[in-house]
């Protein structure tokens, strides 16, 4: 399955709804997930990833929506909000509970999560790690300022863009690079990021083609 939910919960925070109003909506989001996966299943689908939330309050677009001088709002070890992070762990929680139960009525089916969340705030934990000395929190193309991001002057011919995008995690403020990207996908080949843990079965198989299944 592809990312469900990210611009359910986008919208209404950049119209400046409130939190608790925001998090009001996060059942029906999760329902609406819950609904694709039954539907995959009723087609079918034996093996189903469904993937989580991003760290949110790590994007650009976030970051400089609601960017203010309180330091007490931001990951000292990161530079990430943290209430934005907290809600899309929230977010990660419910729909890991949902999922559990989806199991005990599909037990034929093999329903995987895939933990966005973790696999990439080890980026912002640990930029160089993983190649990125570009500006962690800054995108690769935009519109310039802190985190050269702009709402009037998004990703475009005309826009600042990095020379080398490998060395940034973030492509336009709201997408990840395919350097990000390739991070996230071997931690899920390798089971690090996901629940359960997938089995490479075949050991002839590259990164690129890996075996879907799960070790239970």
């Amino acid at each position: 399955m592809g990312e469900i939910g990210g611009n359910d919960y986008n919208y209404p925070f950049f119209m400046g709804r409130d939190l608790e109003e925001i998090q009001g909506i996060m059942p029906l989001v999760i329902e609406e997930i819950v609904l694709a996966i039954r539907e995959l299943i009723d087609l079918g689908a034996v093996t189903i990833l469904v993937p989580g939330n991003f760290p949110i309050g790590c994007l650009p677009v976030y970051l400089t929506e609601f960017q203010n001088s309180d330091k007490e709002e931001y990951d000292p070890s990161t530079g990430c909000l943290n209430w934005l992070n907290e809600f899309s762990q929230y977010h990660n929680e419910q729909l890991q509970r949902k999922l559990d139960h989806l199991r005990e009525l599909h037990p034929q089916a093999n329903i995987i999560y895939i933990d966005y969340y973790n696999a990439a705030l080890r980026f912002y934990q640990s930029p160089d790690k993983f190649g990125f000395n570009g500006g962690i929190l800054r995108a690769c193309c935009g519109g310039g300022g802190t985190y050269n991001y702009n709402s009037l002057a998004l990703c475009n011919s005309n826009s600042m863009v990095c020379d080398d995008p490998s060395s940034y995690a973030n492509w336009d403020g709201i997408h990840f690079t395919e350097a990000a990207y390739r991070w996230i996908f071997k931690g899920m080949v390798d089971g690090s990021f996901t629940v359960p843990k997938l089995d490479i079965s075949c050991p002839s198989l590259s990164m690129n083609e890996p075996a879907l299944t799960s070790s239970r």
